[in-house]
């Protein structure tokens, strides 16, 4: 039987981008689409990260491995510590959207860039950088550009006015070791953001099914 992974999604521009490396990379998986967008438009009004969302979010994952998942990907960066409580929570692999891309970027060298579209997310993909880079060991910065009103775009239908927004702020980072398009819809930019900059530039979504898969078949 093929194992199950069940995908948790807070905004459905990130459900094609993941969609494609599971094709790509782990064809056989079966996967499930969760979407509660209202978690994403939520997200945007608070400051922070609430305990009620946390709940409501643990919730979402939950009713996800009901349904029988062997594994639990979460595509939206923005929920770092709802996803922890979430793992803690459940006998199954609980998969953060980014963990892989970091071990990746950081495989690159020490100066980190990172391309956002969705302000609300930074703060808590910081966090979880930093934990990560502690946890290996290694020295790393990073630094982060918001994209203002690319996610906007995207939303409304334009993916391409998305991609050249995102491209034309990449040269801002030409001097750092690694790029990493911060979100799973980001990624959708990564052809344009590598042919305006001579760095590697990581995307999520494949270094995220590569990773769910090793968890899952061990």
């Amino acid at each position: 039987m093929a194992p199950r992974i069940v995908l948790l999604h807070a905004t459905p521009v990130a459900m094609q981008p993941i969609q494609a490396a599971f094709e790509q990379r782990w064809p056989e998986a079966e996967t499930i689409n969760l979407l509660d967008d209202g978690l994403s438009i939520d997200r945007a009004r608070d400051a922070d990260l609430t305990s009620a969302m946390i709940e409501r979010f643990v919730g979402f994952g939950q009713y996800g491995a009901r349904m029988g998942a062997d594994g639990i990907l979460v595509t939206c960066s923005a929920f770092g510590p709802a996803i922890e409580r979430l793992a803690d929570s459940l006998p199954v692999p609980v998969l953060k959207p980014n963990e892989a891309m970091f071990e990746a970027a950081v495989a690159q060298g020490s100066r980190i860039g990172m391309l956002a579209t969705f302000a609300p997310s930074v703060s808590t993909m910081t966090d979880e950088f930093d934990d990560y880079v502690s946890r290996s060991g290694k020295q790393a910065t990073l630094k982060t550009i918001v994209v203002d009103d690319a996610m906007r775009l995207l939303r409304s239908g334009d993916a391409e006015a998305h991609n050249r927004l995102v491209a034309a702020r990449a040269p801002d980072l030409k001097d750092c070791d690694a790029i990493m398009l911060a979100h799973f819809s980001t990624s959708r930019a990564a052809e344009k953001v590598r042919a305006a900059v001579s760095v590697p530039v990581l995307t999520a979504p494949h270094a995220a099914v590569e990773r769910m898969r090793g968890l899952v078949k061990g």
